[in-house]
């Protein structure tokens, strides 16, 4: 009997050592293909926290790393269920296996998308991951469609529908994509063991052991619920010290506004890009294809922005080489009751000095819900954390939950307002008396890190 490509399983599984789960098992010809893949190997050249390794040295991890935990978790996931809670044992609120393999290739793809420096790119150039991700997916001319092909005709639009929430079983896009996924808990230890927090750190194997399969999604016991805690507090923890770290975010600022420059330096002169940054020349222009969007990662970008800094632009030179030097932009938080102009008036003292505003300052603002609860005044709401009680209904997080009701529907975060470092430093230190008066004027309205009004 002939073995069909989708049930084709290796003659001995393979491993990789992935220092947050031990080993990552691969046992289907298809995922190890999808790992060989060129689209797939690109990611081993984007890192997952993009600026955050400036501020946190340990964070050099990969999207190729990430993305294998992801299909590690589900590829967990998918044999508790099958073991304990398949359609066999439970009936409909079980789970089918025969969903396992597209629930794997979907976990291992979800990324596949991302492009160098991930969200600071797509700002910049209009561009979108989980699009190019459908698109990489679906596209006959990638490696990755033609792998995914070879299963059925239908497949790679399968596993296209599960990234974009569109496939029919809801427990399969709930495993790849909610607010307790695979996704979220991958990267969330993996990002905690690479930057050295602890507190980012949650039992994930006790998740493993209360997640249930029902009808609708996915589930957690009620004796599992202070692990699901655990979680949530984790994930405000990150958010807070790591993903929204005010250095980090410095970084972001600048490389978004040398790529601004940059964009604005080749809408006056095409023709020299086309011989020192030739792979961005189509996002400059915004009219760019799949095969030139994965021409790009992180050391392309790298490698031009060292070639910038040597060219005769000031602005470009300066925040080159402030990026590649890791000297990044000062801020200091402010709030809505901030008075407008006193902003304003900050960025006229930065004038003064000689910065040009429009490339040395930016107003940065982070927010996330660490756990939001379903709103039917929303047009969009995530999905939300369902506990299942003794009697076997079902209940919502955050109703049998004190600590996540305290950080339910509450945006964590803050705004800020970047400048060049220099404007805080003594004058003696900056040899220019000149200024004197107008750094001390600025510094005026600095206090513990934060604006204050100092009326303008």
């Amino acid at each position: 009997m002939t073995i069909s490509y989708k049930n084709q399983l290796l003659p001995i599984e393979k491993v990789f050592r992935d220092p947050v789960h031990n080993y990552i098992h691969v046992q289907h010809q298809v995922i190890l293909d999808l790992i060989n893949s060129a689209e797939f190997q690109r990611l081993r050249r984007i890192k997952q926290l993009g600026t955050s390794s400036l501020t946190f040295h340990g964070a050099e991890h990969s999207r190729f790393s990430h993305s294998l935990g992801v299909y590690e978790i589900t590829r967990r996931i998918c044999d508790i269920f099958q073991r304990n809670y398949s359609v066999e044992q439970i009936g409909e609120d079980g789970w089918n296996d025969e969903e396992r393999l597209v629930a794997l290739c979907a976990a291992l793809l979800h990324d596949v998308g991302h492009g160098p420096y991930s969200h600071t790119f797509e700002h910049i150039f209009q561009t979108d991951h989980e699009k190019i991700t459908v698109e990489i997916i679906t596209s006959p001319e990638t490696d990755v469609f033609q792998i995914l092909n070879q299963v059925s005709a239908d497949f790679p639009q399968k596993v296209a529908s599960v990234i974009t929430k569109e496939y029919g079983n809801p427990q399969v896009v709930q495993m790849i994509s909610s607010q307790i996924d695979a996704d979220r808990m991958d990267y969330l230890l993996r990002d905690a063991y690479f930057t050295g927090t602890e507190y980012g750190t949650f039992d994930l194997t006790r998740i493993l052991r209360v997640i249930r399969p029902y009808k609708g999604g996915l589930a957690f016991t009620m004796n599992g619920m202070h692990a699901v805690e655990d979680y949530i507090v984790s994930r405000y923890q990150m958010y807070v010290q790591v993903y929204f770290h005010p250095v980090s975010r410095g970084m972001e600022v600048i490389l978004d506004h040398l790529l601004h420059r940059a964009k604005s330096l080749y809408e006056e002169q095409p023709d020299d890009y086309l011989l020192h940054s030739q792979l961005l020349v189509p996002f400059f222009k915004g009219d760019y294809t799949l095969q030139e969007y994965l021409k790009l990662d992180d050391g392309v970008l790298t490698t031009y922005f060292t070639q910038w800094s040597e060219l005769g632009d000031s602005v470009l030179t300066d925040l080159t080489k402030r990026f590649l030097m890791r000297k990044p932009l000062k801020s200091a938080k402010f709030s809505n009751e901030t008075d407008p102009l006193i902003i304003e008036h900050l960025k006229m003292l930065i004038e003064k000095v000689g910065y040009n505003p429009k490339y040395y300052t930016a107003i940065n603002s982070s927010y996330d819900l660490p756990y939001d609860f379903y709103r039917p005044e929303k047009n969009s709401h995530r999905t939300q954390i369902e506990i299942i009680q003794k009697d076997g209904t079902l209940v919502e997080l955050s109703k049998v939950s004190q600590l996540v009701a305290a950080l339910a529907g509450q945006g964590q975060g803050d705004r800020r307002f970047y400048f060049p470092k220099e404007m805080l430093q003594p004058a003696k230190d900056q040899h220019l008396d000149l200024f004197e008066e107008t750094y001390h004027e600025f510094q005026s309205f600095i206090h513990n890190g934060a604006i204050i009004d100092n009326k303008v």
